[in-house]
């Protein structure tokens, strides 16, 4: 762990973890659909913006078409027009060190994808329903494998790129409930994102990016590093409960991205009478006292909001 909490963009919520989240750790916000996950986690990636002047990445794990809206979220909330990288398209190795404006001046012809000059990406087609075991057939699991595989460098562009350019905050979503997690094409590619790419050393994941083209971008790469220590990770996980209580007592088990992650936050319904409302409890958050009550969270224009 490194260096000063990360701003969650949520003052009330930055309170209640004593004083925002660790960097260089991994949080875990879990809620069912439409609780106010992706609006978190935007407001957490634009608040890159005042505290490491650069905004965060969206990484976009969804597969069964039912958009997340993050553009229309950012664009409302703080007038941020997200950037879109296409992982379909090849990815264009020799600019991953340019600048935006060195990119757009060379552009002279169509160029194939720059991912580390988008903050979005999409990672998969949509296909309409979720992408685990128990859920498709034996070659429709195979072909959503390699189709994983074969869009690995475009992740690893678009993270490894955003990093040596100053971005130290990453929302991953988009991930949906699995019996288990190894069922789960999403939890599979989740893995590999935050231990092959944002915990590894720089120069590894600069090896895995160029492959046989290294040697000659080596130089260029140790002059382009960051500290992975300092890099935020915060990962939206819908559930299947949308209660707030039946979160709080549903069961870790052992190896669950839950239990691995060093803050978990549950955000549900809850029922005072005949009236739902929305509540958030800050179930774990390790190398930091936290508040333990259970808080009344409200949303609006410009995101979730805790008096």
């Amino acid at each position: 762990m490194s260096g000063a909490r990360q701003t969650t963009g949520v003052a009330g919520l930055d309170e209640l973890l004593g004083g925002g989240l660790i960097p260089g750790t991994l949080t875990v916000v879990v809620g069912a659909t439409g609780i106010g996950k992706t609006q978190l986690g935007l407001q957490f990636a634009n608040a890159g913006l005042a505290q490491d002047g650069r905004r965060g990445i969206v990484f976009d794990c969804s597969s069964r078409g039912d958009s997340q809206s993050h553009a229309q979220y950012a664009q409302r909330m703080f007038g941020w027009q997200l950037a879109a990288a296409d992982a379909g398209q090849p990815v264009d190795v020799e600019s991953v060190f340019q600048s935006r404006d060195q990119w757009s001046r060379s552009a002279d012809t169509p160029r194939p994808l720059v991912a580390a000059l988008c903050d979005y990406l999409h990672i998969f087609d949509y296909h309409g329903r979720r992408v685990t075991r128990r859920d498709l057939e034996w070659e429709e699991w195979r072909n959503w494998q390699a189709e994983l595989n074969a869009r690995l460098r475009a992740a690893i562009a678009f993270l490894y790129g955003n990093f040596v350019r100053g971005v130290r905050r990453v929302v991953i979503d988009g991930i949906e409930p699995a019996d288990r997690p190894g069922d789960s094409i999403q939890f599979s590619l989740f893995e590999y994102v935050y231990h092959q790419i944002l915990r590894k050393d720089p120069e590894w994941v600069a090896r895995d990016l160029f492959r046989e083209s290294y040697r000659r971008h080596a130089a260029e790469a140790a002059q382009h590093t960051y500290d992975p220590a300092r890099i935020g990770c915060l990962l939206l996980y819908t559930s299947h409960e949308t209660m707030l209580d039946d979160l709080i007592s549903r069961r870790l088990d052992e190896g669950d991205v839950l239990s691995n992650a060093n803050t978990l936050i549950y955000i549900g319904k809850t029922r005072d009478g005949n009236r739902l409302g929305r509540g958030l409890y800050i179930a774990k958050h390790r190398g930091s006292a936290a508040d333990e009550r259970i808080v009344e969270f409200g949303i609006d224009n410009q995101g979730l909001s805790i008096a």
